[in-house]
Parts: C-alpha cells; structure tokens; sequence
C-alpha cells in the first residue's frame, strides 16, 4: 500500500465486512488479484468494475482511487441507502456553492443516520472547498483575511450584524442572486450599506 492512504476498494471491504475469498468467489477470480489490487501492484480490470457497482452499490470511481474523506462519507451514504431503504418525506432548500450558486431542493429522509450524513457531506465540502482556496491564497494579505474570517465564525457567528453584513457583500459582489433574501430588513440594510460602497467606488 502506497502511504497510509487506503485504496478504494480495501475501505469498501472493510465498510461491507466483505473478506477478499468472497468478493474473488463473487467475481470469479483468486484471492491472489484481490490483494495485488489492493496493495496496487495491479490495476483493476475494467470489465469487473461493472460487477463491483453491482454488489456494492457504490459508482466506479471509487475503486481504484485513494479515498479522501468527502469520499468515504459519499460511499457511507450509499451503503446506508442500500441497508435502510429510506423514503424521502419532503425537501429543502439549500444554497449550493458551485459553479452557478443557486438554491437547490435537497431531500429529507425518514432516517435519521441520512440526514446527519448528507450534513456531514456538506460540512467535508466546505472544508474541502477551504483548504482548496487556502492552498491558492500564497500571499500574505489574502492569508491575513482568511485568519480574520475564520475569527469573526469563530467569536461572532452568533451576531445579526455579521449575518447581514456576509449576505450583503455576497449579494453586492454577485455571489447570492438577487431573489436569494432573508427579508425586507436585509434588502433596507442592503440598500444603505451600498449606498457607502458606491460613494467609495467599490
């Protein structure tokens, strides 16, 4: 195995309580290509990648990569899927960040392990999403504001005025769109904060 990361497949065994005899039995193959798959001295064979979606649920790019931890939550919540048999008893709307930032209808299941795992899949994104820009912000005034962000969660993460002040700049700097409001007293808060941005040609 290459470092401490686990391969896709070793980390779907182990979740599944699978031993490698009986996946080579499922597959048709010996225990011998399992464990050369593991331990990465041979790749798995493409024509079997079919046939492992189909026992485990799981789509096949997780495989053969190494896993990050968004990863293994997105394999847990399939697992999980597969075992609970959910019925999904209404949606949501959520602000999804991405490449169009939009509201999205997310659903609510009637098991409770779901819904906490899809929160735990969004927290994973975020950090994700953080350390990604945190690695691209090399210089030091971009750092200095990062430090002053992850401050303000941490000590006023409970003020209105941080709320309103953080839904304004995303709305002034086309982040949120426009239809996307807490309310009345956002948009006048709004209108005045803009008011000062303009007379400072921001």
């Amino acid at each position: 195995m290459v470092g401490d990361q686990l391969i896709g497949l070793e980390y779907i065994l182990e979740l599944y309580g699978m031993q490698q005899i009986e996946l080579a039995e499922k597959l048709g193959i010996k225990k011998q290509n399992i464990n050369l798959w593991i331990k990465r001295k041979q790749k798995i064979s493409k024509k079997h990648l079919p046939t492992l979606e189909q026992i485990f649920g799981i789509d096949a790019k997780y495989f053969s990569k190494e896993l990050t931890d968004l990863d293994k939550l997105e394999i847990q919540k399939e697992k999980l899927k597969r075992d609970l048999q959910p019925i999904i008893t209404k949606y949501e709307e959520q602000f999804l960040i991405g490449e169009e930032n939009d509201l999205v209808e997310v659903p609510v299941y009637d098991k409770e392990e779901l819904n906490q795992i899809e929160h735990d899949i969004e927290k994973a994104k975020l950090i994700e999403k953080f350390r990604n820009m945190l690695n691209r912000a090399e210089h030091q005034p971009y750092l200095d504001t990062f430090k002053l962000v992850l401050e303000l969660l941490d000590k006023a993460q409970h003020e209105p005025v941080f709320h309103k002040t953080i839904e304004a700049l995303a709305h002034y700097l086309e982040v949120l769109p426009d239809w996307v409001s807490t309310g009345p007293e956002q948009d006048e808060f709004e209108s005045e904060l803009f008011e000062v941005f303009d007379d400072y040609n921001y």
